[in-house]
């Protein structure tokens, strides 16, 4: 599946939280495809534009693992990781990792979205 540039993938393993970033997106004129876990993501991430949100603490394969998983498979597209358990020592960890932002949970919609526009900027000047 090739996605069109500006989409968001939103990967989180909790219904609610995926239901309302996609509903929050899509409200906004972005294209959003979910999934409910990181190897879901990973199945099509070769095929895969625009940028991703994803949850840091997931079962099977948490965000960590997946920037990981992005970068040894050359993945350049921006991730922003969101967390409701977030602290300094993991946001610090997973810039370093190349994370295009962390954001923490609960967040302001519009700080979300401002990410969003910046990390499919970024990756529109990537293509």
């Amino acid at each position: 599946m090739t996605t069109e540039p500006n989409t968001v993938h939103v990967i989180d393993d909790d219904d609610a939280v995926r239901d309302s970033l996609a509903f929050l997106l899509e409200t906004e004129g972005l294209s959003v495809v979910t999934y409910a876990s990181a190897p879901a993501f990973l199945d099509t991430a070769d095929h895969a534009s625009g940028c991703i949100v994803a949850d840091v603490r997931m079962p099977e394969m948490d965000g960590m693992e997946l920037l990981r998983q992005l970068a040894k498979r050359g993945n350049t597209l921006p991730v922003i990781i969101i967390t409701g358990h977030g602290d300094v020592p993991l946001a610090v960890e997973a810039m370093k990792s190349g994370a295009a932002d962390f954001i923490e949970k609960p967040f302001d919609d519009l700080l979300l979205l401002k990410a969003v526009r910046a990390a499919l900027n970024n990756a529109a000047g990537q293509a």
